[in-house]
């Protein structure tokens, strides 16, 4: 069975289940994904995120507020906490720096980072980390920050082997979408190749960045199993136990769904 360790449910095409999301969820279960992570992006939006989510034991949320996101008030690391306290809350974010779409000074951005760093350390939940352009603040940061106290992921993983390997040594694991089957990815291959086998979780990121043969498309769970099919080619196992593999790290890392 397999898990989305990363996806945006609020957010997914639901026009194939006639806007019905009870049917989306169905079709998720039968393609055997078991658990998945809903991941908060902003507060606003947060309590209809938890509503809609509340009937699925299978699903866990975050709370956090992306680097991207301007609407609504700045986050405090007590508003954080407040709401991580929820027995379904199993991370902290995404937070992280993106600097590709970023403009100007950018300060406020790793002042947040660092809000949710501080968040995760008092109620110790792990980070769901978002770098974009950014790999050296975002190291940076969170190693003055002191996050491998707590630990998390880099989720949606781009980068170089390089910020891999700090990332790990940081304690935390590395996520891999849909983009690591794009024909142009071998370099990304290469680096999912080489992240350990303990440390290698699955996403979707939904409903962004489907995988092949879906690209270009809305992404939605039931396609984690694509991005299953592809690492296991990678790593020359089975896709059976390349999905037992990363639903057990994903239970080390979160804990299991209550």
């Amino acid at each position: 069975m397999f898990t989305d360790s990363h996806c945006h449910l609020d957010r997914v095409d639901l026009t194939p289940y006639e806007g019905d999301f009870a049917r989306l969820m169905a079709a998720t279960s039968a393609a055997g994904v078991s658990q998945l992570l809903c991941v908060c992006i902003d507060l606003p939006h947060y309590g209809a995120l938890r509503a809609l989510i509340d009937p699925y034991p299978q699903i866990a949320v975050s709370v956090g507020v992306h680097p991207n996101e301007t609407a609504g008030t700045e986050p405090t690391a007590e508003d954080l906490v407040a709401l991580a306290a929820d027995p379904r809350n199993v991370a902290i974010g995404e937070t992280g720096l993106d600097y590709f779409r970023g403009e100007g000074d950018l300060e406020w951005q790793r002042e947040r980072f660092r809000t949710h760093i501080a968040a995760a350390r008092v109620c110790t939940k792990p980070l769901i980390i978002h770098t974009r352009n950014a790999r050296e603040d975002s190291i940076r940061i969170l190693r003055e920050e002191g996050a491998d106290a707590v630990g998390g992921v880099l989720h949606c993983f781009t980068e170089d082997w390089e910020t891999a390997r700090q990332g790990l040594d940081l304690g935390f694991y590395v996520s891999f979408s849909g983009i690591v089957t794009f024909k142009t990815a071998a370099a990304l291959r290469e680096v999912a190749r080489r992240v350990p086998l303990d440390r290698l979780l699955i996403e979707t990121d939904s409903p962004y960045l489907a995988p092949v043969p879906h690209r270009g498309k809305p992404n939605e769970p039931r396609f984690v199993s694509q991005v299953a099919a592809c690492l296991a080619e990678v790593r020359g196992l089975p896709m059976e136990e390349l999905a037992q593999v990363t639903s057990a790290n994903y239970v080390r890392l979160f804990g299991s769904t209550p």
